[in-house]
């Protein structure tokens, strides 16, 4: 029951998401377009539409904006190709920031993402700069509500997985990145669908920085996520305690 809580800095932004909710629709219909034209159309044997599939139910998607995403990669309208792009570097504080997502073309999005970086005082390194700082790994979420803090320990290990967090609010399941839709289908058996289910980054240690410092690094992330072509944003900072308090989105 170690490591760092990726919920707890990414529920502050929440409310901040759910104005964008337009906005976190398409970036999450480009990835099951993606999914579906790198694996096919069935959730069963594609792991990534179904972590994609996951996504759109836990922002109550519509429908059909789903099946529109998942005609768009089968039919005849699949001609853009959309090819997967990492950023990295130091944002404000010196805290170390990985910036994941689907273009295309890259020769938009790269000066777009680095104007970001350069406006709030952050500098944009080469690949693998800032990502040895991370593990790559599996993370599932649930509400804390579906089991007892024991009942999701012993499945949840017993599923696999390498970590467990509890918070006041969620258990975070972390597992091997490579055994993430087996962990997952395991613990579906058990609890339903979990709130998330992803590949994502995890900093191996974290940046405590001030109040200030904070707000500013949150702004840094959300105009990075306002970029259509950005999917994903991680940091390795902590959020001072009683931020809840003071930060207003």
């Amino acid at each position: 029951m170690s490591g760092h809580s990726q919920f707890k800095n990414i529920m502050y932004r929440k409310g901040a998401q759910d104005a964008k909710r337009a906005k976190v629709f398409s970036k999450i219909s480009r990835e099951i377009t993606v999914a579906v034209k790198e694996a096919g159309s069935d959730p069963e044997s594609n792991s990534r539409l179904r972590s994609a599939l996951i996504s759109a139910r836990s922002e109550n998607m519509p429908k059909d904006n789903v099946d529109r995403a998942i005609k768009k990669a089968l039919g005849p309208e699949s001609g853009v190709e959309y090819l997967s792009v990492r950023y990295e570097g130091y944002g404000p504080g010196g805290v170390a920031i990985i910036v994941e997502g689907l273009t295309d073309n890259k020769n938009r999005t790269a000066p777009e993402v680095r104007s970001v970086f350069t406006k709030f005082s952050g500098s944009l390194g080469e690949t693998n700069s800032v990502s040895f700082q991370f593990d790559h790994i599996g993370y599932i979420l649930y509400k804390r509500d579906v089991a007892s803090e024991d009942e999701m320990f012993e499945a949840a290990l017993e599923a696999g997985a390498s970590d467990i967090k509890s918070t006041d609010e969620a258990f975070e399941i972390i597992c091997p990145m490579e055994q993430l839709a087996v962990v997952r289908d395991a613990l579906f058996k058990k609890y339903g669908e979990p709130s998330e289910a992803r590949i994502t980054w995890s900093p191996q240690n974290t940046v405590p920085v001030d109040s200030d410092t904070a707000k500013t690094l949150l702004k840094m992330i959300d105009m990075l996520e306002d970029n259509d072509d950005v999917q994903s944003v991680v940091a390795n900072f902590e959020l001072p305690e009683g931020f809840t308090d003071t930060y207003q989105s």
